[in-house]
């Protein structure tokens, strides 16, 4: 569905151009003909011209942008004042002061003069100065607030800016060429479509036509800015989700250093007490724990974490292994209180049985055939 219709252009009167005289040669191709020596505007050109606008205007403001509405003749006044208000975007619709765009730093500064003289008149302190100085400071508010009212929040450049007769707003069109900002703009007959970026051709002497245009271009800020919210929305859903994620895996993680921390105290107590049992004293293990490295045994506690055994078989097994480790230490003082005479003892038992198992085995023999024992015998006979 368009955005505006025929039937609403041809009621708007948006198809009635200058006349023909007054033409600018650069218009014809969005001229339908000429009827009783005006020009008429070639609707259908017009139509999908704005829609292109419409949509610029919609995207510009759903990406986080501004307009800015100018029109300063009698018939375009109260149209852009009251949709300007209505969509929430800059206007000019009084005088377009000179250097606005392009010497917008000093323009700033009037209106922080406009905004200056108006907290003064609010909160009564214009009263401390004489009645002469008074006037003068309320005169100069009011030509400060009809040229300046509607631009009085700006604090940048627009994105964009709308103009209604560009032939007449020639200087506003001047410095937003001149510093690259969009225009869109309903053209005329008499005007130069090549100035502007974005053209509507149409009436723009009509109090409908204008108020036509300048309504839906009010509708698509309307609707960008709503899209540019939601867009904001879901970015910060999105931040709050991983800000809670990130909690969440902290808090995880921290647990999980708590948990080894402990498991490495623990391993730490059961490596000092097994030490002390080796040593006898706690001094002797502390000392011994020392020596071994207190860095390596933390590594060993820590490759044994890793490992997937639960906190209870590890306080077990930690129990268990100093009482078998004691046992074993008792063996060896056992035997090496038992002096070297049992030593000796030992290694000669060790002796004769191997001398018996020497002479238990059986010798090998090498098998004898007869004819050695013939000469065997021979030998025998000749020795008697």
């Amino acid at each position: 569905m368009s955005i505006v219709t025929m039937k609403q252009l041809l009621e708007a009167g948006v198809h009635f151009g200058h006349q023909t005289p007054r033409w600018n040669p650069k218009m014809k191709p969005y001229i339908f003909g000429a009827r009783n020596g005006i020009h008429i505007i070639d609707l259908q050109k017009t139509e999908k011209l704005f829609e292109v606008a419409y949509e610029f205007v919609r995207d510009t403001m759903a990406a986080g942008g501004n307009m800015l509405m100018v029109g300063t003749k009698k018939q375009a006044q109260d149209s852009i004042e009251e949709e300007a208000q209505r969509a929430g975007v800059f206007y000019v619709n009084y005088r377009w002061v000179g250097g606005m765009l392009t010497n917008f730093e000093t323009v700033r500064k009037s209106i922080e003069k406009l905004k200056w003289l108006e907290s003064i008149i609010d909160n009564g302190t214009i009263e401390n100065y004489p009645k002469k100085e008074q006037i003068s400071m309320k005169r100069k508010k009011m030509k400060l607030d009809r040229a300046l009212l509607g631009i009085k929040e700006m604090e940048t450049l627009p994105d964009v800016v709308y103009i209604v007769d560009p032939s007449r707003e020639y200087i506003a069109v001047r410095e937003a060429r001149k510093l690259g900002i969009p225009i869109v703009a309903i053209v005329d007959s008499n005007c130069d479509p090549t100035l502007i970026d974005y053209i509507i051709p149409g009436n723009d002497d009509a109090i409908r036509a204008i108020r036509l245009f300048t309504s839906k271009l009010a509708d698509a800020c309307i609707e960008g800015r709503a899209l540019y919210e939601e867009k904001l929305q879901a970015e910060e859903k999105e931040a709050a989700e991983a800000l809670e994620e990130g909690e969440v895996a902290a808090s995880t993680q921290e647990a999980e250093e708590a948990y080894i921390g402990t498991r490495i105290e623990e391993d730490v107590e059961v490596i000092v007490k097994d030490a002390k049992d080796k040593e006898g004293s706690l001094e002797a293990g502390q000392e011994d724990l020392e020596e071994k490295g207190q860095a390596q045994a933390i590594e060993e506690t820590i490759e044994a974490v890793d490992a997937p055994v639960e906190p209870e078989e590890v306080q077990a097994s930690a129990g268990e292994e100093p009482e078998a480790t004691a046992l074993e230490d008792a063996g060896e003082a056992e035997a090496e209180a038992s002096g070297p005479e049992e030593t000796g003892k030992d290694e000669g038992e060790e002796t004769a049985e191997v001398s018996q198992e020497d002479a238990s085995s059986p010798t090998d023999v090498e098998p004898v055939s007869d004819e050695d024992d013939k000469a065997n015998e021979s030998e025998e006979d000749k020795e008697e």
